[in-house]
């Protein structure tokens, strides 16, 4: 495998953790969606893409059952906002440690 298909794979494996941003952009069910289709389209084609698309689809899945938990009670509904923030960092974490080369 050259290195180039090794770069271009990296970039899409980090592509799999921030698409899930473009639900914070508005596109409903974003977070969702974005990880799951770059997911379905590269995974026969590198491991490191399905493997990071599968950690990315079950975090933002985590993240919706989080949030409707969080929707039950007075108390949840105070902790949103640092659930919100929250995905965010460990999105930009997985991110980063994808395009550096960990796993």
């Amino acid at each position: 495998m050259t290195e180039e298909l090794k770069t271009d794979y990296k970039m899409e494996a980090m592509l799999c953790h921030l698409l899930s941003l473009s639900g914070a952009v508005g596109i409903p069910m974003g977070n969702i969606l974005g990880p799951l289709i770059m997911w379905m389209t590269k995974k026969d084609e590198s491991p490191r893409v399905d493997a990071n698309g599968k950690e990315s689809l079950n975090f933002q899945i985590s993240i919706i059952i989080y949030t409707f938990c969080c929707l039950i009670s007075i108390v949840g509904i105070l902790l949103l906002p640092f659930l919100a923030v929250y995905q965010l960092v460990m999105v930009i974490i997985a991110s980063v440690e994808v395009h550096d080369g960990e796993d």
